[in-house]
């Protein structure tokens, strides 16, 4: 859960003690008739309201951030919904699991985030036992140098075979070291041509998914990793499996195309 930040408290906080005196100024004026009471009597009323009553400001703040958090959390519908396609299907992003199934995970991670690394088995686990569910794989690098150059790699496995990227994939999570020379010992352990694959990174193509995969972060508005998209819902974070497994039949019992 996202909070505030303290500068943005006290932006908001302004902004609510702005609105009650706004809001007292009107009462104000409509029990005293139109005459009024001067600005600067509304004011001190509204400050010595406040003084004594400061738990107001904090009660306005809260449902300040419920709404925020909702419209935030409608926006990221309107946005899925709108980007589906790309989600669901760009021909660019690796998959495992069940091509035609009747759910799609999408997870947005980084080979260096520590929390994408705790969801790995929970994921595997879940493509084990689901028979029904695919997985799609969008590559986003956000911690890092080691961490595009493990995504270019991981990516440019597929040209030697869909069936490379998993093996691969689970390779480079389970790694610490993703340097260079760290990342092509473990292509050649899971049956990838190193040479190959050093020239398969340099490919247009893969920093056009790259790209790709950045905008449609930004337009759900995704700031970390992991971050999963499950039926019409954006979560983020580390999910445990059985939360997992949760938002997977809440998206197969609401959704049809999902």
């Amino acid at each position: 859960m996202r909070f505030l930040s303290a500068r943005r408290w006290l932006q908001a906080g302004a902004g609510i003690g702005l609105a009650l005196a706004l809001a007292g100024g009107a009462q104000a004026e409509e029990a005293t008739g139109a005459a009024g009471l001067p600005v600067e009597q509304i004011e001190q009323i509204v400050r010595d309201y406040l003084m004594r009553e400061p738990e107001v400001i904090y009660q306005a703040l809260d449902e300040l951030q419920k709404r925020q958090a909702a419209a935030e959390s409608e926006r990221q519908r309107a946005a899925i919904a709108d980007n589906r396609e790309q989600l669901m299907s760009d021909a660019g992003d690796p998959i495992a699991g069940n091509p035609d199934g009747n759910v799609t995970v999408v997870e947005f991670f980084d080979y260096q985030c520590t929390y994408c690394r705790q969801v790995v088995k929970s994921v595997r686990e879940l493509l084990d036992e689901d028979q029904e569910l695919k997985v799609v794989f969008k590559e986003f690098p956000i911690l890092g140098e080691a961490s595009v150059v493990a995504a270019r790699a991981s990516l440019a496995a597929r040209e030697q075979g869909q069936e490379h990227y998993l093996p691969f994939h689970l390779a480079l999570m389970g790694s610490r070291d993703l340097s260079l020379g760290a990342i092509m010992k473990l292509a050649a352990q899971v049956g990838l041509d190193t040479e190959r694959l050093t020239s398969d990174m340099r490919a247009p193509a893969i920093d056009q998914q790259l790209q790709a995969n950045f905008m449609l972060a930004q337009k759900l508005g995704i700031e970390g990793t992991p971050a999963f998209v499950i039926g019409e819902e954006l979560v983020p974070g580390a999910l445990d499996k059985a939360r997992l497994a949760s938002l997977v039949d809440e998206a197969r019992a609401n959704c049809a195309t999902c």
